[in-house]
């Protein structure tokens, strides 16, 4: 059996200033709802294959896993251990020890970056505006422009009338194409409360001289005082002009001498890349998704500045480690480091000179992944599979999240949970042939990697997944019709609920907002505020 460590000794793990590993195993929706420790990972155990190896690249380095105080960690050690990673330890009790220790438990999801979001807006006295005043901004007809600080697919879901799409990273790199009159207002919104007040914050740090305020709980906000949102908007930025680029470089030495932003060079970046058995390295291309995709440093990862500091366990699992930040020329990785540098990031660098001269790769992001032996696994095409689901023959399971399978799922296909697929075989009635499923078929193979174990019934998985059903035109069904398990798989925004949406939204506001006391009370954060 692995080690166990005490609450305390967690503690103090947590306050000295050696790399450490913190992983809650539990389905995301159970970790938000239940509660975790502040600086919990959360790695399911469903994707642990999927995501360690990105999260947790260096295996010698402390980690601690943390559950319900059900096993779960334990079984998650267990695999871990089998992948060579040799430090790791199981909270004793999980989190319900840690709690009844007098520690502070934390609900939701991106809690650290959600919680350093309030703790600007407090330290920094962020300008900010109600919905109510903003509509009558417009209703006035006021010189003013709305930013939106989110990524192009949550701004294409809902957005504030007349906002253009400009996520976090990308205001201070464009701003200056954006806004020509420096008596425009600028407000930034997002769908709550954090990256309005990051991206508001980060323009009055570059020194913008426009008036920038925050817009006040966001498009929730906009939705609760009862204003319309627009859907499928399709504003967005333009190429960054010369002068924009150079005022832009001028914003960001400003924000790098007043938050000691670090730089390295290519050579430094080799230096760290050789030193990753004793020290853990995340390389990060801070730019948007395509940009990246149209050439990247081979071996870093996809990490859009603006979601990286708004979701930072999303890509960073050890804390105290290297942060090295990548993109063209600067601006966009500054504007990044000097916020991660303000959350208690002690090590985070922006490589100079950007990709000048470097060997790029193409496509999209290849994280690394423990592999699947799929050559024991039989796959099922899925034309063979829809004759096989009309003659009865064959039933489908799909690991798709609750909300992927919501949204469509093959006709008849019942929807599980990896981690408890022991539970949701016993409710799934007959004896016919399963075949797994998921989007791209790779958390399908996974799960069938485990079913031998776990079913004495025959099994296939489908080939290419889902998309390979979709791909041939083949019918699908939607809404939650055949659910093996409960829903609770991942963490629900206000908008993914079908029902009392107002509701939700008022009770995310209010968690968010009581977040800075909670910090205080826990006492193991390390934000810094650095005065004007």
């Amino acid at each position: 059996m692995t080690k166990t460590i005490s609450s305390q000794e967690l503690r103090n793990w947590l306050l000295d200033d050696e790399e450490l590993a913190l992983l809650d195993v539990r389905e995301e929706g159970v970790f938000g709802a239940d509660g975790h420790l502040l600086f919990a990972v959360c790695l399911p155990m469903s994707r642990l294959e999927l995501d360690v190896l990105a999260l947790v690249p260096r295996k010698s380095v402390r980690m601690v896993l943390c559950d319900g105080g059900d096993g779960l960690a334990q079984q998650a050690a267990v695999k871990l251990e089998g992948w060579d990673y040799s430090n790791v330890s199981v909270l004793d009790g999980g989190v319900p020890a840690w709690e009844a220790a007098g520690n502070v438990v934390f609900r939701g999801v991106n809690v650290p970056s959600k919680a350093f979001g309030e703790f600007v807006e407090i330290e920094s006295d962020t300008p900010n505006v109600s919905a109510e005043e903003l509509k009558g901004m417009m209703d006035r007809d006021e010189n003013m422009i709305v930013l939106d600080s989110r990524p192009w697919v949550e701004y294409r879901r809902m957005n504030i009338p007349t906002g253009i799409d400009c996520p976090g990273a990308e205001l201070a790199y464009r701003i200056h194409d954006l806004v020509d009159d420096p008596e425009k207002t600028v407000v930034v919104n997002c769908a709550g409360r954090t990256r309005s007040i990051i991206g508001a914050q980060s323009l009055i740090n570059a020194g913008i001289t426009n008036k920038v305020m925050a817009l006040r709980n966001g498009t929730m906000g906009w939705a609760l005082a009862g204003f319309d949102l627009e859907t499928g908007s399709d504003r967005n930025f333009l190429p960054v002009s010369d002068d924009g680029l150079k005022d832009a470089l001028e914003c960001a030495s400003r924000v790098a001498n007043r938050f000691g932003v670090q730089t390295i060079d290519m050579a430094t970046l080799a230096n760290m890349q050789n030193e990753t058995e004793s020290r853990s390295l995340y390389v990060l291309d801070v730019r948007n998704p395509d940009e990246y995709a149209a050439g990247h440093l081979p071996g870093s990862l996809s990490a859009p500045g603006g979601q990286l500091v708004q979701a930072t366990d999303k890509w960073a699992g050890t804390l105290r480690s290297r942060l090295v930040l990548i993109d063209d020329n600067g601006v966009r990785a500054t504007m990044t480091a000097s916020w991660l540098i303000q959350m208690g990031w002690q090590n985070v660098y922006v490589l100079s000179g950007g990709l000048e001269g470097a060997e790029l790769e193409t496509g999209s992001q290849q994280a690394p992944m423990v592999p699947v032996e799929r050559a024991e696994i039989a796959a099922v095409s899925p034309e063979a599979l829809s004759d096989e689901i009309s003659a009865g023959t064959m039933v489908v399971i799909d690991f798709a999240t609750s909300l992927e399978y919501k949204a469509g799922h093959i006709p008849g296909a019942w929807w599980a949970v990896r981690s408890r697929l022991s539970d949701s075989l016993a409710t799934i009635p007959g004896d016919s042939t399963l075949v797994f499923t998921s989007p791209d078929g790779l958390l399908a193979a996974y799960a069938a990697s485990d079913a031998s174990e776990l079913t004495d019934r025959p099994f296939r998985i489908l080939d290419g997944g889902t998309a390979a059903w979709r791909q041939m035109g083949l019918p699908e069904s939607q809404g939650f019709e055949n659910m093996a398990d409960q829903n609770n798989d991942i963490q629900y925004k206000a908008y993914d609920h079908d029902e009392n949406i107002e509701f939700h939204m008022q009770e995310y506001l209010s968690w968010e907002t009581g977040l800075v006391e909670q910090i205080e009370r826990d006492g193991t954060a390390r934000f810094k505020h650095f005065p004007n």
